[in-house]
């Protein structure tokens, strides 16, 4: 099994220890990632185990806070734009006044709403955003009314793609907003997705923000010199967490400017909204500390 489908049916193993899915989702989940039951199986089976015997981490109960981090968003546009094999497709958000321009990656379920407004926000505190369908190639996400189907797809598809697809998404970025710097930003998969790109040496970036992304095994980030990475990570996300010291590595022998957060008692995509895992306070910090990196690195 390839890195990111070992990644992709870890998350369903986990969304199933933490109770967030029924075993029977969570088979039918892995036999779409082509995780065949004689193997899924004895996974669940370990879950069911360990539960006997410890407590599986929860994420601190969310306070009696809703909507999400940021402000309001700035109206999105669907727009289609040239990529290296064909059309792809996206959502576009322009700021009033551009400080620059962002390049959103979404999470495994393809551009969702939640994605969008994500590019919307940024767009409303004054950087332009680009948040990229990876599953154009496809049709597009809104071709899949299941979700899980969306995340298959994109672990049947080359890894090869989405950096080409991410390149175009820059190019649009300059063509839309010219002479501003431009960055990037993703979310679960979309955060492995940034730090993939980074270790593509894509140039062109001047600032990077993978949230609770994992970091490709064995990568290299000394091709993209320009780029000023904040790292985001939750403090009850191990799955994730145990790729965090290596980009610490990449990142100090690359001499890049960074820093890694880690958000306390909070757990993977705490920052989605729309999530189960959502966490309002942490994710309003995350929002300060991403538009405070920007502003010093993306204007």
């Amino acid at each position: 099994m390839s890195e990111l489908g070992e990644y992709l049916s870890s998350e369903v193993v986990v969304d199933y220890a933490d109770g967030l899915i029924s075993r029977r989702e969570a088979l039918r989940r892995l036999g779409l990632l082509g995780v065949g039951a004689a193997v899924a199986a004895p996974l669940l089976a370990a879950c069911d185990a360990q539960r006997g015997t410890t407590t599986p981490p929860q994420a601190a109960p969310t306070p009696a806070v809703t909507g999400p981090a940021g402000p309001s968003p700035a109206p999105t546009e669907p727009i289609t734009f040239q990529g290296p094999n064909g059309q792809l497709q996206g959502r576009w958000a322009a700021a009033a006044t551009p400080k620059g321009s962002m390049l959103v990656v979404h999470e495994n379920k393809g551009l969702t709403e939640h994605i969008a407004s994500i590019a919307g926000r940024l767009a409303a505190a004054g950087w332009s955003a680009l948040a990229i369908d990876l599953l154009s190639a496809e049709g597009g996400t809104a071709k899949f009314t299941d979700p899980a189907q969306a995340t298959a797809a994109l672990n049947a598809a080359p890894p090869a793609r989405f950096i080409a697809d991410m390149r175009a998404g820059i190019d649009e970025l300059l063509r839309r907003n010219p002479g501003h710097t431009v960055g990037a930003t993703g979310f679960c998969f979309g955060g492995g997705m940034v730090w993939s790109l980074l270790a593509a040496g894509e140039p062109r970036l001047s600032a990077a923000a993978p949230f609770y992304g994992p970091f490709p095994a064995g990568a290299s980030l000394s091709g993209s010199p320009q780029a000023a990475v904040l790292g985001i990570y939750a403090q009850l996300d191990d799955r994730v967490n145990a790729s965090r010291d290596a980009a610490r590595d990449a990142l100090r022998k690359a001499g890049l400017t960074y820093e890694i957060v880690t958000y306390p008692d909070v757990n993977h995509a705490f920052f989605n909204d729309t999530g189960a895992r959502y966490n309002a306070p942490a994710a309003a910090q995350a929002w300060t500390k991403l538009t405070t990196w920007l502003t010093d690195h993306l204007t």
